[in-house]
């Protein structure tokens, strides 16, 4: 059962404690620095950007990762600045802040894994966030506030938290299993294995590293990897999934409950920071179907997706189904015109890469209006299919974005 609220008491994973502070990176004041600590070192897995320009966090973080072992014991994630394109002092500010974190939680500098989220290409502060590892330490609690409240902090342009937990049972024990996501605007992760959106997971199975990676990339690869918001892929894109064996049920990466309970929060937090995007009025669930592949599904979901003139169309309601064909034309999928079906929800426009007789715009039109709309394609070629998640694209998106830095 997912729920995606505010974390009910018990569905907090054991092991794990949570805190966010102000640092003063945030010119709201709101806490901007938020720190997890798992009480002993919790196998972990994550997958970053596939943008060749990776900010100085996911670097440290993921030779962190390689040299621990996969384990970590801190979490540390800053908003309000990126910490990208920031060069070698970038790389120094980051690792200053894991040793600093090391230190006060008696660890090793490899298990703290830095993240940042804001502006690209200013100076992080990080003796700002150093300066408030006393306070972390003296708040850092295993309540569902404490984590509501690193849920927040993490926050940037996003309007809400989101959040999901899900609790399952592996030989007569219970498995708690919660995330934690940010991200409203530069979305189209294009996660890679070794993806601005961050997500952090934590579950309280004993999963061993190599595992809880294979867990991981199937669960993002249908999640994270199907949702698009502007087409942007962010320097700072991170997927995190912590797993501190306090429950003593093992679980490994052929575990179905598991694969299926972490596939559904990451789905959930996935449609959360869709429905959160910024200037937001349509979420377009895309349904592909009958490619030659499901790789060519996909291409003809992305090229949907990022077509200004789709999204555009979108946020007026306009039921301009043309634009879909023409996506998908240039989308590089294989394709024949001529056995294309699209539906608006239940109403066929198209039939046979026409339209259709009966067509009615009116109601085609009505149906746009929804906040959530579903279109399906129906390519005629194959079993290959994909759903994707995407949005409209709004004259507030122009503005929360011309406005951003200044």
């Amino acid at each position: 059962m997912i729920q995606t609220s505010l974390v009910p008491a018990g569905a907090l994973p054991g092991g794990f404690r949570f805190s966010a502070v102000t640092a003063g990176l945030k010119p709201s004041g709101k806490p901007d620095f938020a720190v997890a600590v798992a009480d002993e070192a919790a196998s972990a897995a994550a997958m970053f950007t596939g943008n060749k320009v990776k900010a100085a966090p996911l670097q440290v973080g993921s030779k962190h990762l390689e040299h621990s072992g996969g384990k970590i014991r801190v979490v540390a994630v800053n908003a309000g600045n990126a910490n990208c394109a920031t060069g070698k002092a970038g790389l120094r500010a980051a690792e200053a802040v894991c040793t600093a974190a090391a230190k006060t939680f008696g660890t090793t500098e490899n298990e703290v894994f830095p993240s940042s989220t804001g502006i690209i290409g200013v100076p992080l502060p990080y003796e700002k966030l150093i300066a408030t590892l006393p306070e972390v330490e003296r708040t850092l609690a295993a309540t569902p506030e404490a984590f509501s409240s690193f849920a927040t902090a993490i926050l940037t342009t996003d309007t809400r938290p989101k959040v999901a937990q899900a609790t399952i049972h592996v030989d007569g024990r219970e498995v708690r299993i919660l995330g934690a996501a940010k991200g409203a605007g530069m979305i189209h992760p294009q996660l890679v294995p070794h993806a601005t959106m961050l997500v952090y997971l934590f579950t309280d199975a004993a999963v061993a590293p190599a595992a809880l990676k294979a867990l991981l990339e199937g669960s993002v690869e249908l999640s994270f990897n199907r949702i698009s918001i502007d087409g942007d892929t962010s320097t700072n894109d991170t997927v995190l999934l912590l797993a501190s064996s306090v429950s003593g049920a093992s679980v490994d990466e052929h575990h179905e409950g598991f694969r299926s309970a972490l596939r559904e929060i990451c789905t959930s937090l996935a449609k959360q920071i869709v429905d959160d995007g910024e200037g937001v009025t349509h979420v377009v669930e895309l349904q592909i179907n009958g490619g030659a592949s499901d790789a060519d599904a996909l291409r003809v979901a992305k090229a949907i997706a990022h077509s200004p003139l789709n999204k555009t169309a979108w946020a007026g309601s306009d039921p301009n189904w043309g634009r879909l064909m023409a996506a998908a034309g240039y989308s590089g999928a294989e394709l024949d015109p001529a056995r294309i079906n699209i539906w608006l929800g239940e109403q066929k426009i198209c039939e046979n890469g026409g339209r259709v007789a009966d067509f009615d715009k009116s109601r085609a039109h009505q149906y746009l209006t929804q906040r959530n709309v579903t279109i399906r394609l129906d390519l005629g070629l194959g079993s290959g299919s994909c759903v994707f998640w995407t949005t409209d694209l709004t004259t507030e998106y122009v503005h929360i974005n011309a406005d951003y830095s200044t």
